[in-house]
């Protein structure tokens, strides 16, 4: 079994160090051909920091481990949400900016109430999994909340576009193809690591493919929102690093289980509806941040609420197994 958490931990790694080639060798094209530098951030990095995410749901998908996707998918909110900014806001006081407070973070409580919404309603009817045209939905939805950045910016991105039109022509194309290429087979590799040696893990020690994916995998997924963030806190840039916190939330369920479901309906277990129950109150608890003693700021004594939350969900988890 130690073979196994080490192999899974290579597997993590692989991940982050895949996902970092490929946003890099995805930036430079688009600087090479002189996209905007805000495009690249709204596009590119942010489905950067998702990919292990995606890729782990799409190597789930095709052995069938449904429980692991939808695990990995809440548990990385979970770790988002609760524990990163719980960590990020011992640290320094965070600001939420008007974005966070007025879209993102409603948006994340719609998308967590749909996904409710729509586990209830196939558990009623004895279905008991996201069909693929729930999964054509959260995509539609996805590409609509994905959309709504560009749009806000259009103006910034024409200036942007105007002011870098001849710079960056000393960008070496093939190199960048290169880090493509090297970002996609480590995502690949690292990807099948993660999935066939947890749910080795799984079958071992008897432990449901929806704890393992809700802890060990979430977690190791979510590392290149936490780096992300903490680079953002020695920046003192912590709106970044907010916005790409609550962004991947909705990524998560909108792009991640939207995916998923297309690929193989996945089997919605009633034990997923109190995590995802817990997710909404914690999403609501967040944005009730922004109106509540220090408006628009996690405190320290807010984080401390967040990581106790965090700590209810890990309990629930081991609970119910």
């Amino acid at each position: 079994m130690l073979f196994s958490i080490f192999m899974i931990f290579i597997g993590l790694a692989l991940l982050i160090i895949g996902a970092d080639f490929l946003v890099r060798g995805a930036s430079n094209i688009a600087a090479k051909f002189h996209v905007p530098e805000i495009l690249i951030g709204l596009t590119i990095v942010a489905l950067g920091t998702s990919a292990p995410e995606l890729i782990i749901t799409i190597t789930s998908a095709q052995v069938g481990a449904t429980n692991l996707i939808l695990g990995n998918a809440i548990g990385s909110n979970f770790c988002n949400l609760l524990l990163i900014l719980g960590i990020m806001g011992l640290v320094r006081p965070i600001k939420m900016n008007e974005d966070v407070k007025k879209v993102h973070l409603p948006v994340t409580l719609f998308a967590t109430f749909l996904l409710f919404f729509m586990g209830i309603i196939n558990i009623n009817s004895n279905s008991r999994f996201l069909s693929r045209t729930d999964g054509i939905i959260l995509v539609v939805l996805f590409l609509l909340y994905f959309s709504y950045p560009i749009f806000k910016e259009i103006k910034d991105i024409v200036k942007s576009y105007k002011e870098n039109k001849n710079k960056n022509s000393n960008i070496n194309i093939f190199f960048a193809i290169f880090q493509i290429i090297l970002g996609v087979v480590l995502l690949k590799f690292g990807g099948d690591f993660v999935v066939d040696y947890a749910s080795n893990i799984a079958m071992d020690l008897n432990i449901s493919e929806i704890v393992i994916g809700s802890t060990i995998v979430a977690i190791g997924t979510a590392m290149p929102e936490l780096v992300t963030s903490i680079i953002a806190i020695i920046r003192k840039d912590t709106n970044l690093a907010v916005g790409n916190l609550v962004g991947s939330c909705v990524l998560n369920i909108f792009l991640i289980l939207g995916v998923g479901a297309i690929i193989t309906p996945l089997q919605f277990s009633s034990k997923f509806n109190l995590g995802i129950l817990l997710l909404f109150i914690s999403t609501l608890v967040l944005w009730i941040f922004n109106f509540i003693g220090k408006k628009e700021t996690i405190t320290r004594t807010k984080s401390i609420f967040l990581l106790l939350l965090f700590s209810i969900y890990i309990y629930t988890l081991f609970l119910e197994q």
